[in-house]
C-alpha cells in the first residue's frame, strides 16, 4: 500500500495513506487492539507496519490489496489456533479478507492471548535473571 513507501512515524501516518474504505477497517482494528491490551500497551512502527508492544511486540497488522494481515502467527492454545485456522496464511500469519466481515471480537482474543504470552515472557526472564545473579 502506499503508506508503506515512505518514512513513517505513526500509525496515524500509515491509516492516511490507505484506501478510504480500508481507513475505516484499520481504525476499528486499531481501536480494538487497544481496548484488548493493558493501558501501558504502546504503539509503534516497526517493519514499516503499525504495532503494539507491551514488554515485546504483541501484535503487528497491515493493509494489503486484498486483506488485512495480522502477525505473528497464533501459538500454544489449540482452541484460539482452531478459531482463527480459516484465515491462516502458508506461515501462520492471518489474513483478513476485504470482502468479509472482519472478526474484530477474534482480533481482541489474539490480543489477550498475546498479552498472556507476553507478560509469560516477562516473568521468566525475570526469574531467570534472579537466578543467574546469585
Amino acid at each position: 500500500m502506499a503508506a508503506a513507501r515512505r518514512e513513517l512515524r505513526s500509525i496515524d501516518q500509515y491509516i492516511a495513506g490507505c484506501a478510504p474504505d480500508v481507513r475505516v477497517i484499520l481504525r476499528k482494528l486499531r481501536s480494538t487492539i487497544k481496548r484488548a491490551a493493558p493501558p501501558e500497551t504502546t504503539e509503534l512502527i516497526s517493519y514499516r507496519m503499525p504495532a503494539f508492544r507491551l514488554h515485546g511486540v504483541l501484535v503487528y497488522f497491515a493493509a494489503f490489496k486484498n486483506h488485512i494481515g495480522i502477525f505473528p502467527p497464533v501459538k500454544g492454545d489449540a482452541k484460539l489456533q482452531a478459531a482463527v485456522s480459516r484465515y491462516a496464511g502458508p506461515k501462520g500469519n492471518l489474513k483478513f479478507p476485504l470482502d468479509a466481515p472482519i472478526p474484530y471480537a477474534l482480533v481482541a482474543r489474539i490480543v489477550k492471548f498475546r498479552v498472556k504470552q507476553d507478560l509469560a515472557g516477562r516473568r521468566a526472564k525475570t526469574v531467570e535473571a534472579g537466578a543467574q545473579s546469585r
